[in-house]
């Protein structure tokens, strides 16, 4: 992607521009960001998504002052008729199970792939929507079906109404009016309060961002460094605590001092290691969610080129490849290609005939795995 080049999926301005002028900071309302939109997914075919138990979907019904929350699997007897007003549901993660929807997704990748999170699908009939609310991320709102109402405003007041079964706001002052119509789009910052209301029926997609907190990252990146520690240990590495100079004491209750910097120095010593915090971070952030899993099975050559599976996050470092929550020394040639790979999702036959043996038997090791499928592979798109 030309990050330089001027886009109507952002009102004219380039993604350097939108990222110095608005991201993070404000919002921006893009009439016809992509003119001619039609649902990639019909109603029928999302409503029966909502019902598989591979999809996260939720149901949010409002009469009157009532909220109702109901978790998928969500079958078709479950949801209210088609002719009731006041009613959503939300399909997560739908860029993992559909290819066009995935495509779309890629249009929003002038942010780096480890804030990039998914695409959720809101499906509402008339005067649905979730009830003011905010978002700790950021969020582009592409009006795909129908009209939507936006009210938005800055969060001055952060308290939530209770007894409801969503995080809505008991104090929202929108500053703002907008109806959006197929095509149009609206950027809000993390934090901006808004509230979507459907005017008739109509569908929404959401890209969402990743914005791990300091207390997820730290317990999940220092659990992999942990692990990996353990695993390199020998007994040089893993010496026993010695005290040949503890003297008698008075107190036993107490803590020795030496003990306590023996434990300091250890840790120290983990969280020192600047490869293993990289190493760690980038398996972190390549995990594929919980729910994801790839098919397994005899992959036909790559050498012919690949892609990346919908379902794959790959990313890199200086030093490292990342790819589904496992991480490889790279350097040279094969890092160049391998990093190419996670930018572009692809290979062609040339790019691969590049690699060396062994990192063309890892990309077909990738094949047989499911997480990368060699060009000209029918793969099911379901």
């Amino acid at each position: 992607m030309d990050i330089d080049q001027k886009l109507s999926l952002l009102g004219g301005l380039s993604p350097a521009q939108f990222m110095r002028r608005h991201w993070h900071k404000k919002p921006l309302l893009v009439r016809q960001a992509v003119p001619g939109i039609q649902p990639l997914l019909t109603r029928t075919q999302l409503l029966a998504l909502a019902g598989e138990e591979g999809v996260e979907s939720r149901l949010v019904v409002r009469q009157g002052r009532e909220w109702q929350l109901r978790q998928g699997p969500l079958p078709r007897r479950a949801l209210p008729p088609i002719t009731q007003g006041g009613w959503t549901v939300l399909l997560q993660g739908m860029d993992l199970h559909d290819e066009s929807v995935h495509r779309l997704m890629q249009s929003f990748r002038f942010v780096p792939d480890a804030r990039l999170d998914d695409l959720m699908i809101s499906y509402a009939t008339d005067g649905g929507g979730v009830g003011p609310h905010f978002d700790s991320y950021d969020v582009f709102l592409l009006q795909v079906h129908g009209q939507r109402r936006w009210r938005i405003g800055r969060t001055a007041d952060a308290e939530l109404e209770e007894g409801v079964p969503l995080k809505i706001l008991k104090h929202f002052e929108p500053e703002e009016e907008y109806v959006l119509e197929p095509g149009d789009m609206l950027y809000l910052p993390p934090r901006w309060a808004h509230d979507g209301v459907a005017v008739g029926e109509c569908m929404t997609y959401s890209i969402g961002f990743r914005a791990p907190r300091r207390s997820e990252l730290v317990r999940e990146v220092v659990a992999r460094m942990i692990e990996a520690y353990e695993e390199e240990l020998d007994e040089d590495r893993d010496p026993l605590y010695r005290d040949p100079s503890q003297p008698a004491t008075e107190m036993p209750g107490e803590v020795p001092a030496a003990l306590h910097e023996f434990a300091r120095r250890a840790i120290d010593a983990v969280l020192a290691d600047e490869r293993a915090l990289a190493r760690a971070l980038g398996e972190y952030l390549s995990e594929p969610k919980s729910h994801v899993a790839f098919e397994i099975a005899e992959a036909d050559d790559v050498r012919a080129g690949v892609r990346l599976d919908r379902r794959t996050r790959m990313l890199y470092d200086d030093a490292h490849v990342f790819i589904n929550g496992a991480s490889y020394r790279a350097a040279g040639r094969d890092a160049a290609l391998m990093r190419r790979l996670a930018d572009q999702r692809g290979l062609d036959a040339a790019e691969v005939a590049r690699l060396s043996v062994e990192a063309c038997e890892l990309l077909q090791q990738w094949a047989d795995d499911g997480w990368v499928h060699p060009r000209g592979a029918e793969v099911d798109d379901d």
